[in-house]
């Protein structure tokens, strides 16, 4: 049997990764390659995975398990030491190493993107959680200050309705949702903020791609922002991860 790949996560209903590496496989010629889904309740089921798929090079990972797998491995690469999270194994000789596409993925959607001047502007990172820890890691390494909101108040975050009653908005050029408002299915909503304030100097990005055009983008458009979903992002990490599987 060939090389095998896979994600390992819970649950695992659908995969965008599982999709990509099928067709990249089909549309390259890799007959022999195979990328599978390896749904553990537990971080611990990463040690029978391994056991039981010799043939396993490399490996996605998704949450819950981005922060938790990390005692598991040999060696941190250095995009997941900045991030504090893995989302690629690399599997070579029995060894494991960690990486973060996402951080890789983020920074070259997001540079590509922004005008040259971004680099004096403020940003405002829409949540605190998993998804958040690569979009601060670039912003930091790019010196871009950032404000953190988040539902509820803590020392390193203000909440919704601080933000409301603010000029944050007006001052933060960058506007960036990490949280999950408004994926399908609940496509119906979008993050609590005071949209009438956005302009057309306004920069909002979603890392949400499900759908591509969520009601947080659309209530940004209407107020002339420019706006960008999480597509790209999602291509560009999975690329990497592939680059690092090869290398």
């Amino acid at each position: 049997m060939g090389p095998m790949y896979g994600l390992i996560g819970y649950p695992l209903s659908h995969s965008f990764s599982k999709k990509y590496f099928t067709e990249k496989f089909l549309r390259e010629g890799l007959h022999d390659h195979h990328y599978r889904l390896f749904e553990i309740a537990d971080i611990t089921g990463l040690a029978s995975i391994l056991a039981q798929n010799k043939n396993l090079q490399g490996l996605n990972v998704t949450v819950p398990y981005k922060e938790t797998v990390i005692p598991l491995l040999d060696e941190l690469d250095g995009s997941a030491v900045k991030v504090g999270a893995v989302n690629v194994i690399n599997i070579k000789d029995g060894k494991l190493t960690g990486y973060n596409s996402d951080y890789y993925g983020f920074e070259q959607s997001l540079l590509a993107w922004l005008p040259t001047d971004a680099a004096s502007w403020q940003a405002i990172v829409l949540g605190t959680g998993g998804a958040a820890k690569a979009v601060k890691a670039v912003l930091t390494a790019h010196k871009i200050p950032f404000t953190l909101v988040s539902r509820s108040k803590s020392p390193a975050a203000i909440t919704y309705r601080e933000l409301n009653n603010s000029t944050l908005i007006e001052q933060s050029h960058l506007v960036i949702n990490t949280t999950p408002v408004g994926m399908a299915p609940q496509t119906s909503h979008c993050p609590d903020i005071h949209y009438d304030r956005l302009t057309n100097r306004h920069f909002v990005y979603d890392l949400i791609y499900n759908p591509d055009q969520t009601v947080f983008l659309q209530k940004a458009a209407a107020r002339g922002a420019k706006t960008k979903n999480g597509l790209e992002m999602l291509h560009l990490q999975a690329e990497r991860s592939w680059e690092i599987w090869q290398a």
